[in-house]
């Protein structure tokens, strides 16, 4: 079994004071995504909409999910680092953040979910609207904020650091090469309406699959002591990576296999495997034992 990420210290943190607060940087890059997606629409043809679909979900299969949540975040598998550092590109130029970036949002986020109440921000409870306007526009600044220490291999790789300070700079050489392809629909549809679908793709899966005081809350396990729990969706494996079996993962994020269960499709995990019957992948995490699982209460499937 693979010892668990630990990178945050909330000893001094409060998760639910703070206030949300417009963050510009995020607000105008995400309106400028979303007015290029609108104008997408308008100079829409079949090319240009088949590569929206096929580049959308490469990249945030190969390198959002396979490559930053599940290796870089969770460390659920290893891999060699020409292979590492091409996944977390890929994963980069889905257009969310970089490398640090990702983790401290995720980790942050998991963190307060985690504690016995957190604001609204992390826990979702708000309208659909308003979630949506919080996650893509805005940020959450904390009173007491809980300290993120990233480990060193990510913290001072320079490839790494480098995609942190340029990760928005990264799609003007795909728009080059894309207007080259096919002139303005494949640049509109192949960054812009990319980026914002994958970015409004992600705060979807965080939305309904962290709502546990709703109907769609239904998993087999249950994390003591957290506010929040977290939802499998059933039917969406094969559109969310495998993301979708969130209660899983909530219980064994040291897994690189999400859908654990008979009929749970996982992408990702097939990604994985596959990488790891060509030798490309190592060290593989898999749900601890049950001996280690003093941390979750097994339920019936609702």
């Amino acid at each position: 079994m693979m010892a668990p990420v630990l990178r945050v210290d909330g000893s001094a943190a409060d998760p639910c004071m703070g206030s949300v607060r417009v963050d510009w940087p995020k607000a105008l890059w995400n309106t400028g995504m979303l007015i290029g997606t609108i104008l997408a629409v308008a100079v829409a043809n079949w090319q240009s909409i088949l590569l929206f679909i096929v580049l959308t979900y490469a990249s945030l299969l190969i390198g959002h999910s396979v490559g930053m949540h599940r290796m870089m975040i969770h460390r659920s598998f290893k891999a060699p680092l020409w292979l590492a550092r091409s996944l977390i590109y890929v994963g980069t130029l889905v257009g969310v953040s970089g490398p640090s970036g990702i983790i401290r949002i995720h980790d942050t986020r998991d963190w307060a979910q985690r504690q016995r109440a957190c604001h609204d921000f992390f826990a979702h409870r708000c309208s659909l609207l308003v979630d949506l306007f919080w996650n893509l526009f805005c940020r959450f600044e904390f009173v007491h904020a809980p300290r993120i220490t990233i480990e060193p291999d990510i913290a001072e790789d320079p490839f790494y650091r480098f995609l942190d300070t340029t990760w928005r700079l990264h799609q003007l050489p795909i728009a080059l090469l894309l207007y080259w392809a096919g002139g303005w629909p494949f640049v509109l549809w192949g960054i812009c309406a990319r980026v914002f679908v994958s970015s409004t793709g992600h705060w979807t899966i965080t939305y309904f699959c962290h709502t546990s005081q709703r109907d769609l809350a239904k998993g087999r396990w249950l994390v003591k002591d957290a506010g929040i729990q977290a939802a499998n969706i059933p039917g969406f494996g094969l559109i969310t990576y495998g993301e979708c079996w969130h209660n899983n993962h909530h219980a064994f994020p040291e897994s690189a296999r999400i859908g654990l269960d008979e009929g749970q499709a996982d992408p990702g995990w097939w990604i994985i495997n596959g990488l790891a019957k060509c030798g490309l992948a190592y060290d593989i995490g898999a749900p601890r034992a049950a001996a280690s699982r003093s941390d979750l209460v097994e339920r019936a499937e609702s």
